[in-house]
């Protein structure tokens, strides 16, 4: 095989890697924008999830000993999908309830999120004597593909279909349910129609406070995963309190340049993978590795103008994202 189809190989599997924390992060924000809920606390609410998803396999690892693989990931799950509805439950509660201006609590929770991670992590670290790791075995669960060694050795196909971990293709099934729940569902037209007019879908009976505080709290949870999994995937299951840093941004810029659709989510996360990674498979001498980390910025700032030029609805945010919804002026 070529050389050059080898790296392009390697590439695009990297890439997948790398951008399935993104998936997850912007699948959790678009979830919650659809609502008309703009939580810029993602950066915080992985960290937490890191954090927790990692301390809830490592302490699930020590008590029984002999630790179950799969249960390890759903454990794995669970925990980093609870700490980000507790974070993203503290961002309704201030933006709905108390209809606080919903920029500021987003990034006050960005700073208190990252904050409560790293103090878990660290905490564990101290407590713990040394670094926070699981063993090799079940590290295998979390990195290794789900799929047979046959289908990954066939050419070309395999690698990049089948030689991903189990959290990939959560993320693609996740995105596929997601857009049929927004797209197909009389409920998921009901939290579309929060987000666009709150006024309107509380005259017609919905109840818009329920709706924003399910989508807000349940999209933060899928977000804390894929926390989780940048921490189990990319970081070698080991708490690195630096290792998350910028993720959360990026997967609210990447909620922008996907033009919140679900599936457009899944090549997008792709794309920013392979972004991230540029540096390490093309490296030019003449361009500073600063450069290529901030080329998603400037891709979706890009998106973001053609698409405001072309001024389609199917393009544009909901109408009432960001806004806090007061009955009375109804």
């Amino acid at each position: 095989m070529p050389e050059f189809v080898n790296l392009t190989i390697a590439l695009i599997v990297a890439a997948i890697t790398y951008g399935t924390p993104f998936l997850f992060g912007t699948l959790g924000e678009i979830l919650t924008e659809k609502s008309g809920n703009l939580n810029l606390g993602v950066e915080g609410i992985m960290f937490m999830g890191g954090a927790v998803g990692l301390g809830g396999v490592f302490y699930y690892e020590k008590l029984t000993g002999n630790a179950n693989g799969i249960v390890a990931v759903i454990v794995g799950i669970l925990c980093a999908f609870i700490a980000g509805c507790i974070a993203s439950l503290i961002f309704s509660f201030i933006t709905i309830t108390l209809r606080a201006n919903q920029n500021v609590t987003g990034l006050a929770l960005s700073i208190f999120g990252t904050g409560v991670g790293q103090f878990i992590g660290e905490y564990m670290r101290v407590s713990e004597g040394g670094y926070i790791a699981i063993s090799n075995s079940l590290k295998g669960f979390f990195q290794n593909s789900p799929f047979p060694a046959f289908l990954q050795e066939i050419p070309v196909v395999g690698p990049i279909l089948f030689s991903s971990s189990v959290f990939f293709y959560m993320g693609v099934v996740l995105a596929i349910a997601m857009h049929l729940f927004l797209k197909r569902s009389r409920k998921g037209l009901y939290l579309r129609s929060v987000g666009e007019s709150p006024a309107t879908a509380d005259a017609a009976g919905i109840n818009v406070t329920r709706y924003r505080y399910l989508a807000t709290v349940i999209g933060g949870g899928i977000s804390a995963i894929g926390g989780m999994v940048y921490i189990m995937t990319i970081a070698g299951c080991v708490w690195n309190h630096e290792g998350l840093s910028g993720v959360g941004w990026l997967a609210v810029a990447l909620v922008i340049f996907c033009l919140w659709r679900p599936l457009s989510s899944i090549w997008g996360s792709i794309l920013f993978g392979a972004l991230m990674i540029l540096y390490l498979r093309l490296n030019i001498p003449f361009i500073p590795m600063q450069i290529y980390k901030i080329l998603p910025y400037v891709v979706t700032v890009i998106v973001l103008i053609v698409s405001s030029m072309r001024n389609q609805k199917e393009n544009q945010p909901p109408e009432g994202l960001g806004l806090n919804y007061f009955r009375e002026e109804r």
